[in-house]
């Protein structure tokens, strides 16, 4: 393919990105932070529920976020435009991405609070913990009053977004990243084209069985060229890159919990799906079709391997990721195959919305409606435009205004276009709060983005479910089910790998099953089949 631009699905790959699933915890509570909030907004009058300046006298909050270290953001565009926009200034606590866990942890503990918390992460348990201690203020007080149309329309049309950030006091205290068209929950498997066009396939795999014969003629047959045995027909980094969408090949939508189509929850790690996948990996370990640096190898070790010809099945966001080069239609999405196991192949789709929390008000926040109006327009058309893409004339300009469709300037001084975009606005390698609308790269697109498309609709969307919805647990059930999970995630990564090697013999099944039931996966599965039934008959 030809034109393609890789500014144009680096763009697409950071604005659907989506966080992994977290189902965390809760408790029940007055909402006592509400009175905090009122009291707190009365200190600010003017505050306009249409229209731009958002207050009558200027006003200044303080913002929490993490960063992703690539500019000054007093000096953004973005947010210089945000400001004369709204007329109100923001005062910036920023953190490293890798250290912005720590710094959070230490805010909550401190009481040293900001106005409000952006790109956030917080996760459900982290919610209602400090929801219900009145630090973190309610929202929907704020939605449902008209300081926050965009996101009403969206709650409104999608009730599952505010029924999956709705805890069980009734209180929605974050606002999670809203991408209803998104497709990955993870990245995607890819085969090597290089490999399929020297072997001649021209039908990918569509059973176990299948995959198995093409990995053996990928060891045995030399699609690289080279005359050397040095092709590695699957890789992986601890298998955390490829599980879950293996696991949808012995019908398993997630790697821990997931609900079925019938609403019944299941510990994947229990599971007779389980055992199989871990039969099918313990055959490629002992044929060496399963990279045996797998459990030792990082990420750029990895695709030092990709980019020297050397693998023919991997895990990236995108393929060229790996192997370089530019994007191309040259290097097939996998398809997920059937197994053994009846109904197979599933995959475990995204569910359409960050399972953590991206944004949160709290109680030192001086005008909590002042800052909803201020987030709401990031859920708009023109908002998401703004933080997504930058200001009109910088990297993008007008095609057809109308019709909403851009086209593409050239950068300004030449360079990657995408490490542009992170100079001028602050959403770049974060989860932000605001929504994936597509009007936003109309015209932008790629002839690779649609083709990506195209690949999803196929081969993942026909058989995609969300694994499970973002429910909350109470406190005390919350502390029982960290506690044994913590337990059982060590447990079942070690002998995960004990038995794919062979350490373990897989005639040990039945008592590795015995011990993770001793261990409590039964009561997991409790815990998480009542969150998941009040979830689903809740309104």
């Amino acid at each position: 393919m030809k034109n393609l631009r890789k500014a144009s699905s680096i763009l697409l790959c950071l604005t659907i990105s989506a966080s992994l699933l977290a189902a965390c915890g809760s408790s029940k509570g007055d909402g006592g932070s509400g009175s905090a909030s009122s009291d707190s907004s009365a200190t600010v009058e003017g505050v306009k529920k249409e229209g731009f300046p958002i207050v009558d006298k200027p006003l200044t909050l303080k913002v929490m976020s993490q960063d992703a270290g690539v500019a000054d953001w007093n000096k953004m565009p973005v947010l210089q435009e945000m400001e004369k926009l709204s007329g109100i200034h923001l005062e910036y606590q920023l953190s490293p991405i890798d250290s912005f866990e720590t710094k959070k942890n230490l805010m909550f503990a401190s009481g040293d609070l900001p106005d409000m918390l952006y790109a956030a992460d917080l996760k459900p348990s982290e919610q209602v913990t400090y929801g219900t201690q009145g630090v973190l203020i309610p929202l929907e007080k704020y939605i449902d009053e008209g300081y926050a149309p965009n996101i009403k329309k969206i709650l409104d049309e999608h009730p599952d977004v505010r029924k999956s950030f709705t805890t069980p006091d009734g209180h929605m205290y974050a606002l999670p990243f809203i991408d209803t068209a998104a497709v990955w929950y993870r990245s995607p498997m890819w085969y090597n084209g290089k490999f399929l066009k020297a072997l001649n396939v021209t039908e990918l795999p569509k059973t176990t069985d299948e995959l198995y014969t093409l990995l053996k003629r990928f060891k045995d047959e030399d699609p690289n060229g080279n005359g050397k045995k040095d092709e590695i027909p699957l890789t992986s980094v601890k298998l955390d890159d490829l599980r879950m969408y293996f696991f949808g090949f012995w019908g398993m939508y997630d790697e821990k919990i997931y609900a079925d189509k019938d609403g019944k929850v299941h510990y994947s790690p229990q599971e007779e799906g389980y055992k199989g996948y871990l039969t099918f990996m313990n055959k490629l370990w002992k044929e060496d079709l399963l990279d045996h640096e797998t459990f030792s190898q990082t990420a750029d070790q990895k695709k030092a391997k990709g980019q020297n010809n050397q693998i023919g099945l991997f895990n990236d966001y995108f393929p060229y990721f790996t192997l370089g080069g530019e994007p191309s239609s040259d290097n097939p999405l996998m398809t997920p195959v059937a197994s053994e196991i009846a109904g197979t192949p599933v995959y475990g789709k995204h569910p359409g919305m960050s399972a953590n929390g991206t944004f949160a008000i709290t109680s030192k926040d001086p005008a909590p409606e002042a800052t909803m109006r201020w987030i709401d327009y990031l859920y708009s058309y023109e908002g998401s435009t703004l933080f997504n893409q930058g200001p009109e004339g910088v990297l993008w300009k007008y095609k057809d205004k109308d019709n909403h469709v851009k086209e593409w300037l050239p950068v300004p001084g030449g360079g990657d276009r995408e490490e542009y975009r992170g100079k001028i606005t602050p959403n770049f390698g974060i989860l932000t709060p605001g929504v994936n609308d597509p009007e936003v790269t109309k015209g932008l697109r790629s002839e690779f983005d649609d083709w990506i498309d195209k690949e999803n609709a196929e081969k993942l969307t026909p058989i995609g479910k969300s694994p499970f919805p973002n429910v909350y647990l109470t406190n005390e059930q919350q502390s029982e089910a960290s506690a044994l999970m913590s337990d059982l995630d060590t447990y079942v990564q070690q002998m995960e790998a004990k038995f794919i090697t062979g350490q373990e013999p897989l005639s040990n099944w039945d008592k590795y099953v015995a011990q993770v039931k001793k261990m409590g996966s039964d009561r997991i599965v409790e815990l998480y089949q009542a969150a998941y039934d009040q979830w689903n008959t809740g309104k």
